[in-house]
């Protein structure tokens, strides 16, 4: 079984002559949305022998005709998910790491597996290049089962885990290089590897042993190797483990970039505040399930519908009348001060009035927004999920808390 990360080698490039272009028997890299269906011209071969383009080269788009009769290739549209995971299930021993998990990720965003250290994500991602073949359920990537043509759909992902497999002995440049070669990208693999280096801000490090880079440097080469040849999705596993906050910033800063160059994300996190803000679609998993999945923005709306506004006074207890006011749906009071959903703004004004007018001295009203924090601890809630925790921002760990 191959591992998390290592794509399946692909034979040797052969030439022809001293001008012929490398053959990697490898599909192209991704060049970004093709019309649906795709159409490629079909190159005279022999009879029975079906050709392979050169791995990154450009193929000329043509019109189908009778006789050039075109086959659209296996391949995801604008709108069709890149990943789908239905009923998936693993067992390792007597633990089951999955247990019927079912997500999909959209085309040309961020999705982010956020759930508790055990949950199953980096399960989930052997599992979607086919570096795991799961005992029960289907998995589909860019339409392939992994498992059957990981070949095929391993080329076409970048991956980086926890803590990257590096060459210590070898430079930054040697570690790229080898990558290039084991990916097939052909001549320009040496203007690739300069500006992968320069996009995630190791140039001038090429030429050290990667032995001597820091966390953070070896972090920065495995997201250039991720991305080196032009892979369509990528898959990031926990890649700010053991990062400085002002390095975690600078590598969540460069994955939110990646969409804009026509990458889809996945990233495993079980930090809050890496999601927060960079998130455009969120699966909950739990125990090696899915508890829910969507847009932070539907994902709020389906457990708030209605407005929030927190309230605090100087003694907060007198606070707890407001729960009794026309128009509150919940109530919840903590040490921040007491949060109401209410059915509409505009009763705010009047609940103030009326708190007020019973001696209650008010010190602050604000609007609020349901942070992912909320949003996770009440979606756990809701689940019946045990009192597992994860790290909320700042890295300390909640006890569940919400509205309802």
């Amino acid at each position: 079984m191959e591992s998390l990360g290592s794509p399946a080698a692909p034979p040797r490039p052969t030439t022809e002559g001293s001008g012929s272009s490398p053959t990697a028997l490898v599909p192209p890299p991704y060049r970004g949305p093709l019309p649906n269906p795709p159409t490629s011209a079909v190159p005279s071969v022999p009879t029975g022998v079906t050709p392979v383009p050169a791995f990154g080269s450009d193929v000329a788009v043509v019109p189908p005709t009778a006789t050039a009769p075109v086959t659209a290739p296996t391949d995801v549209g604008a709108s069709a998910p890149v990943v789908q995971l239905s009923g998936v299930g693993h067992r390792f021993g007597a633990n089951d790491a999955l247990r019927d998990l079912s997500f999909e990720v959209p085309d040309g965003a961020i999705t982010v597996l956020l759930g508790p250290n055990g949950a199953g994500k980096t399960t989930a991602i052997r599992a979607i290049t086919g570096a795991l073949a799961p005992m029960w359920g289907t998995v589909r990537t860019f339409g392939l089962d992994p498992d059957d043509d990981g070949h095929l759909v391993r080329p076409r992902c970048g991956v980086v885990s926890a803590k990257p497999a590096l060459y210590d002995r070898l430079s930054g440049r040697d570690n790229l290089a080898y990558a290039a070669e084991l990916y097939g990208v052909g001549a320009d693999a040496a203007d690739r590897i300069e500006r992968c280096a320069t996009r995630f801000g190791i140039e001038d490090a090429l030429d050290q042993l990667v032995g001597g880079y820091s966390t953070g440097m070896k972090t920065r080469l495995a997201l250039a190797r991720s991305v080196l040849h032009d892979p369509q999705l990528l898959l990031y596993d926990e890649p700010t483990s053991g990062l400085d906050p002002e390095s975690s910033y600078a590598v969540l800063d460069m994955i939110r970039d990646m969409t804009s160059y026509g990458h889809t994300v996945v990233m495993c996190t079980h930090l809050l505040a890496e999601a927060e803000g960079l998130a455009d679609h969120i699966v909950m998993i739990e125990s090696g399930t899915d508890l829910i999945s969507g847009s932070p923005t539907e994902l709020t709306r389906r457990y708030w519908p209605n407005p929030i506004v927190t309230l605090d006074a100087e003694d907060p207890r007198l606070l707890d009348r407001a729960a009794a006011f026309p128009g509150v749906s919940g109530y919840r009071r903590d040490p921040a001060g007491a949060r109401l959903e209410v059915d509409d703004l505009r009763r705010v004004p009047d609940m103030v009035a009326s708190l007020i007018a019973d001696g209650v001295r008010v010190t602050r009203v604000e609007p609020h927004v349901p942070t992912l924090e909320d949003l996770y601890f009440t979606i756990r809630r809701e689940s019946g999920v045990g009192e597992r925790s994860i790290a909320a921002p700042g890295g300390a760990a909640r006890p569940d808390g919400g509205l309802r």
